[in-house]
C-alpha cells in the first residue's frame, strides 16, 4: 500500500513494537507529527519541554525495560539538544533510536535555516546513524536502526529524515521484526574451557561486574556462578542490582567511591574475573597499580574493550549470558571457604561508615528505603547524591537503578525518571538529585505535572556543587570557585508554579515521616531536603592513587 514517508515510519514503529516515543515538534517534522496524530491510539507521544529530556526519558525507558526507547526532534537546535542524551545513552551502552527531521534534500549543505549536519556531529557518540536520501529505503533503514540498537552492545542510533521525504509517497509492506538474537559470533568453545580452567587454578578468585551483565539480563545465571564457585563479588556504579547488596558475597561498590572491602580484594586476589564491564578510569584509578597479584579472566560482548585500558590473561567474547551459562555448567562445584571468611573478616574489620561531618544524607535515604514500596524505581542525578545513593541504598536491583555513570551527565535523572514512569505506570519512581543537578532540567516538572506523572524528586540541598566543593576542598586549599549556589531559589514555591506539590525537610526534621507522606500522596512530589553544605562522599581514593589507598574510612582493627 502507498504510504507517505512520515507514515512509513510510525508503521516501522509500530512494526518493532514501540508504545510510546518522548518528543518536541518543530518545523522539519511537522509531517511526521501529522501522522502521530492520525495514529493517535495506536501509539503515545509525550511532549517534553525540551529535547534534552526526550532523549534522557527514551534513555530512562530503555534502561528500565530493556527494550528500545525512542525520541523525536526537529532539525538545527532541536537536532543538538539530542546530543548530550545520545552521548549518556552512548557511554552506557542504552538502545535508544533518535528521528530527527532535516530541511528538504535540495536544501542540504547551503547552510539552510535551522540546518545541521546531524549526522556528522553524533558520529562519535552513537552506534550508527543514517541520513535517508531515497525514500526507498526509509522502512528497511528504520528496520536496521533497531536492529543495530540492539545487537551485541546496545547503544544510540540516529536516523535524519529530510522533510520532502517525509511528505512524499512510497509502497510500503509490513515485515515482522528481525529477532536479535545473543552475539556469539566470535565466542570459541578453547576459551570457555581456559576460563574453567583458570577458575579451578584460583585460591582467591574475586568477580567483578559492570553493566553488562544487566543489559544482557544475566543476573540469575551470575548468582547461581557465585554460589558454584564460592566467590564475592564487587560491582562499578553501573552493575548495581545484579547482585543484591544484602548478598553476603556482595561486597560492595569498586574504585573511587567503593568500599574498602572491595579495593582490597581486588587487589588481593589471585583470579579477577571482569563481566560486562570496561576498566574504568573511576574504577581502576593507578593502573599499574589494579590488581596486580592477579591473573585477569575478561569476560565482553564488545571486543574493543579487550585489553584497552587493562591486559587480561585470558578473555572470551560473546554475550555475558550466553558465557557465564557456559562457564556454570562446565565448572565443577569449587570451595573457596578460607578466602570467604578472610572476606568476612575484612567487612567487619572495614564496615561503609561516614567519618566525618553529619549523617544526615544516610538517614534521608534510609529513611527513603524504609517508605517506598516494592518495585520502586530509583533515578538519579550526577554528584555526592549519586554516590551516597549507590552506597547507601540497599534494594537496588537490575533495572531499578537508572544513573548516568560513563557521561556522569547532570540533569539526566528528571528526564529518566520520566521515561522510567511512563514505562512502568504502578512503580514509585524517584529521582535522587542535588540541587545543582535538578536546576539543568528543572523545566521537565512541566512533563511530569502535563501527564499526572506521581515521580517523587528528592532534592539534595546543600546549597553548593557537592563533589567540586568536595574536591576543592580536598585537593585545591578550599578555592570554592564559582561552586556556592546561593541564588535564593525556593524549590517549594517553584514546583508549585508547575503544579506539583512541593515538600521541605528541613535539617532537624524526622527524615521517614517528611517522605513517608510524600509517598502516600500518590502523585508528583518535590522534597527539598536541607543538608550540611560540607558533607562529603567518602570513602574516596584521591587522583592517581592506588584504589587501596583509600581515605575516609574507619578501620576497626585500630
Amino acid at each position: 500500500m502507498k504510504l507517505t514517508g512520515a507514515e512509513v515510519i510510525i508503521e516501522c514503529l509500530l512494526e518493532e513494537g514501540v508504545d510510546t516515543v518522548f518528543g518536541y515538534p518543530g518545523g522539519q517534522v511537522i509531517p511526521l507529527y501529522d501522522a502521530i496524530y492520525e495514529y493517535k491510539g495506536r501509539i503515545r507521544h509525550i511532549l517534553t519541554a525540551h529535547e534534552q529530556g526526550a532523549s534522557h526519558a527514551a534513555d530512562g525507558y530503555a534502561r528500565s525495560t530493556g527494550k528500545v526507547g525512542v525520541c523525536i526532534a526537529t532539525s538545527g537546535p532541536g537536532a543538538t539538544n539530542l546530543v548530550t542524551g545520545l552521548a549518556t545513552a552512548y557511554m552506557d551502552s542504552s538502545p535508544v533510536v533518535a528521528i530527527t527531521g532535516n530541511v528538504p534534500l535540495s536544501l542540504l549543505g547551503r547552510d539552510s535555516f535551522q540546518e545541521v549536519d546531524i549526522t556528522g556531529i553524533t558520529m562519535p557518540i552513537t552506534k550508527h546513524n543514517f541520513i535517508i536520501k531515497d525514500i526507498e529505503e526509509l522502512a528497511d533503514t528504520v528496520r536496521e536502526a533497531f536492529r543495530i540498537a540492539k545487537d551485541g552492545r546496545p547503544g544510540p542510533v540516529l536516523i535524519d529524515v529530510p522533510k520532502d521525504l517525509q511528505v512524499g509517497t512510497v509502497e510500503y509492506e509490513r515485515k515482522d521484526p528481525v529477532k536479535v538474537l545473543p552475539r556469539v559470533d566470535r565466542l570459541v568453545e578453547e576459551d570457555i574451557d581456559s576460563a574453567v580452567e583458570m577458575l579451578k587454578a584460583s585460591k582467591r578468585p574475586m568477580f567483578y561486574i559492570g553493566g553488562g551483565v544487566i543489559r544482557s539480563d544475566a543476573s540469575p545465571v551470575l548468582n547461581e556462578l557465585l554460589e558454584k564457585v564460592d566467590a564475592p563479588c564487587c560491582s562499578t556504579l553501573m552493575g548495581l542490582g545484579a547482585v543484591s547488596a544484602t548478598n553476603p558475597r556482595f561486597t560492595g561498590m569498586v574504585g573511587m567511591h567503593g568500599t574498602k572491602l572491595s579495593n582490597m580484594s581486588v587487589n588481593r586476589c589471585d583470579l579477577l574475573v571482569v563481566v560486562g564491564a570496561r576498566f574504568s578510569d573511576r574504577v581502576i584509578s593507578n593502573g599499574s597499580t589494579f590488581a596486580r597479584q592477579a591473573r585477569i579472566l575478561q569476560i565482553d560482548v564488545d571486543p574493543a574493550e579487550i585489553n584497552k585500558n587493562i591486559y587480561s590473561h585470558q578473555h572470551v567474547l560473546g554475550d555475558v549470558k550466553v558465557v557465564l551459562e557456559k562457564i556454570l555448567h562446565r565448572v565443577p562445584k569449587l570451595d573457596h571457604s578460607s578466602w570467604m571468611e578472610e572476606m568476612e573478616a575484612n567487612r567487619r574489620r572495614y564496615p561503609l561508615k561516614i567519618t566525618t561531618e553529619s549523617k544526615r544524607s544516610r538517614e534521608i535515604l534510609r529513611a527513603l528505603e524504609k517508605v517506598l514500596p516494592e518495585g520502586n524505581i530509583i533515578t538519579t542525578e550526577v554528584g555526592q547524591h549519586q554516590m551516597w545513593a549507590a552506597q547507601y541504598l540497599k534494594s537496588i536491583r537490575a533495572r531499578r537503578y537508572l544513573t548516568s555513570g560513563g557521561l556522569g551527565t547532570m540533569g539526566f535523572g528528571t528526564g529518566a525518571a520520566i521515561g522510567a514512569q511512563v514505562s512502568h505506570p504502578s512503580a514509585r519512581v524517584v529521582n535522587i538529585a542535588g540541587d545543582g543537578s535538578f536546576r539543568m532540567n528543572v523545566n521537565e516538572l512541566a512533563t511530569i505535572a502535563r501527564y499526572k506523572l506521581p515521580v517523587i524528586i528528592l532534592v539534595m540541598n546543600n546549597h553548593c556543587l557537592g563533589m567540586v566543593r568536595q574536591w576543592q576542598t580536598l585537593f585545591y586549599d578550599r578555592h570554592y570557585s564559582e561552586t556556592t549556589l546561593d541564588t535564593p531559589v525556593d524549590w517549594v514555591m517553584l514546583a508549585n508554579a508547575y503544579g506539583v506539590k512541593g515538600m521541605r525537610l528541613g535539617a532537624s526534621d524526622d527524615p521517614e515521616a517528611v517522605l513517608k507522606a510524600a509517598v502516600e500522596l500518590g502523585e508528583a512530589v518535590v522534597v527539598d531536603c536541607e543538608i550540611p553544605t560540607d558533607d562529603k562522599v567518602f570513602p574516596m581514593v584521591a587522583p592517581g592513587a592506588s584504589i587501596s589507598d583509600m581515605i575516609g574510612f574507619i578501620d576497626m582493627g585500630n
